[in-house]
């Protein structure tokens, strides 16, 4: 309890201070629109799947949250997400470049006055509501698993399943600490959710939670439809 405890105040005082960075620098939605031919070839083609680690189609990122996106993005950076593409990506963009990615595509495609419902209309079965519960997945994610409470949450509703499966496999590998690592995703909260779980309950948690509705959509590039 004490290391969980540790970990929840470190993970604070880290999105604090970065929020705290993240106020200086405002995202223009507009210039982040004129920055994004490094991601529309992914994330702009529906249906499109990333081959690494494993075959799953690349996230939905249309509507996620701006605070999500630019923690992601500075993950990757990092070196505390591992993932070859998404990291020599990353490397190429400014503070300013991230935050106005993070202003364009949080509300790229978002439809102005749809609401949400407060839970989700599809509830789970008994034994995935126990999996949900055991880590207690709403109280960052929501009760619609929409609206984090935190803005360096992700949106979680409505992802495509097996992204949120490989994503989910990662937190429990990893290997933030070890530089030639390929895989594995270093955060001191999720990595102690995902341990909880075998690969077959990671899988059945990710199943329902692709089928909530939620804000995330894969909107085509004009170039791509």
């Amino acid at each position: 309890m004490n290391k969980l405890f540790t970990s929840i105040f470190a993970l604070a005082v880290t999105s604090a201070t970065l929020a705290s960075l993240a106020q200086d620098i405002k995202g223009d939605a507009n210039a982040g629109q004129t920055k994004n031919s490094m991601c529309i070839g992914c994330h702009g083609i529906k249906g499109y799947q990333s081959s690494f680690p494993e075959v799953y189609k690349v996230p939905m990122i249309s509507g996620q949250s701006a605070g999500y996106i630019s923690a992601a993005l500075h993950e990757y950076k990092k070196g505390d997400r591992k993932h070859p593409t998404m990291r020599s990506i990353a490397d190429t963009l400014t503070e300013q470049d991230i935050a106005d990615l993070a202003a364009y595509y949080s509300g790229h495609g978002v439809v102005a006055g749809a609401e949400l419902s407060a839970k989700p209309a599809r509830e789970p079965g008994a034994d995935v509501q126990a999996l949900l519960s055991k880590a207690n997945c709403a109280s960052c994610h929501g009760a619609n698993f929409s609206k984090p409470i935190d803005p360096s949450y992700p949106k979680i509703a409505g992802q495509h399943a097996d992204y949120l499966f490989v994503a989910l496999k990662a937190y429990k590998a990893d290997n933030g600490a070890n530089a030639n690592a390929k895989v594995g995703r270093a955060h001191p909260i999720m990595g102690g959710m995902a341990k909880q779980y075998t690969n077959a309950e990671l899988k059945s948690m990710a199943n329902y939670l692709s089928s909530v509705q939620g804000d995330l959509k894969v909107v085509p590039e004009s170039r791509f439809r």
